[in-house]
């Protein structure tokens, strides 16, 4: 398993699932604005799990499979 994100950014991450902050992300060139609800690890691969705004939905994001994010305030 390589490390992608720096564990700065992977804080970033932590705090904004803590406060339920919105974050962008880009997954295989698709762009996602999600509630951010936690980040988990499971089977070694770290997720974070988002709410979609207009739907409640709770998507997986495996932090690997990211090309970018960004926390918005």
């Amino acid at each position: 398993m390589s490390i992608r994100w720096s564990a700065e950014r992977y804080d970033q991450l932590e705090s904004a699932a803590r406060r339920g902050k919105r974050v962008a992300l880009v997954r295989r060139g698709t762009e996602y604005i999600v509630i951010a609800v936690a980040v988990r690890s499971e089977d070694s691969m770290e997720s974070l799990i988002g709410r979609l705004p207009m739907t409640g939905e709770e998507l997986a994001f495996v932090l690997n499979d990211l090309e970018s994010f960004q926390v918005l305030e």
